[in-house]
């Protein structure tokens, strides 16, 4: 069953068509992936299901939604449509802030989406409190469902490229993370993100740059003196990224990251 599922998702072009055949199967069956050695039998109604969801994901539709959940880190976030999926390379940078977070520090996640690094920080730093920032009533929804274990976590409704955003956090902040929208229109994506990703999660402007370039104004403004920022970026963005925080004046220690697979992934800096 496992076999025939891998080969069909594999003609579909799905990048893990084992992996993902088995993660369907645990999901059908109530149990983890590695348990299915175990597994004697199957009963037809759950081969019925493991072959819709089979299907569904040749489709392209992104295994999280047919899960219904995303893993992060040690969590499992809700997503769906309406909701970008949290990818692995962002972990790195949810490792960097939890680093960077003392107790009782404030942090703010900006683009927050999901909440990935918002609750990230909130489950392993245990800040005195974080803000995590969303526009999209999509994305809102899936926020605060996923935040609603967290009390030192505040959702605010807000649009991270105004810069009179927070105006009570001004020069009062620790940390600032951000993953925004950042590959540039025009970009080739896969079916999982062209169809069913937001676009306006997605995409950054005809250079990728379009939401960064107010992120680094706001977070200098929410900064305090010694406070630090991390954003992720398209991996063409190597130079950009670390130039604008430089430009900016505001920011010392400017610093580029790559990630596992050695591609640029983040910029910090420190606040002067």
């Amino acid at each position: 069953m496992l076999a025939r599922a891998a080969d069909r998702l594999a003609v579909a072009g799905v990048e893990s068509p084992r992996v993902d055949a088995e993660v369907l199967a645990a999901h059908v069956l109530g149990i983890g992936r590695g348990r299915l050695l175990l597994v004697d039998t199957v009963r037809a109604g759950e081969r019925r299901r493991f072959e819709e969801l089979v299907e569904r994901r040749a489709a392209r539709i992104p295994l999280q939604h047919l899960l219904g959940t995303a893993a992060f880190r040690h969590l499992e976030l809700a997503v769906g449509e309406g909701v970008f999926v949290p990818r692995p390379e962002t972990e790195l940078l949810a490792g960097w802030g939890i680093e960077h977070t003392a107790p009782g520090a404030t942090v703010v996640d900006l683009c927050s989406g999901s909440g990935a690094l918002a609750l990230s920080i909130a489950d392993e730093a245990r800040p005195a409190r974080v803000v995590a920032v969303e526009r999209s009533p999509g994305a809102l929804a899936f926020l605060r469902r996923n935040a609603r274990t967290f009390p030192s976590v505040r959702v605010t409704e807000a649009d991270v490229t105004r810069p009179d955003i927070l105006p009570e956090l001004h020069g009062r902040v620790d940390v600032v993370l951000c993953n925004p929208p950042y590959v540039p229109d025009g970009t080739a994506v896969p079916p999982e993100v062209a169809d069913h990703d937001p676009a306006e999660a997605v995409f950054g402007g005809a250079d990728g740059l379009t939401v960064i370039r107010p992120v680094i104004a706001l977070a200098a403004a929410l900064l305090r003196p010694g406070g630090a920022v991390g954003i992720e970026h398209d991996d063409t963005h190597a130079e950009a990224v670390p130039a604008l925080l430089r430009a900016d004046g505001r920011f010392t220690g400017v610093t580029a990251h790559d990630d596992l697979a050695g591609r640029p992934r983040y910029a910090t800096a420190r606040r002067v």
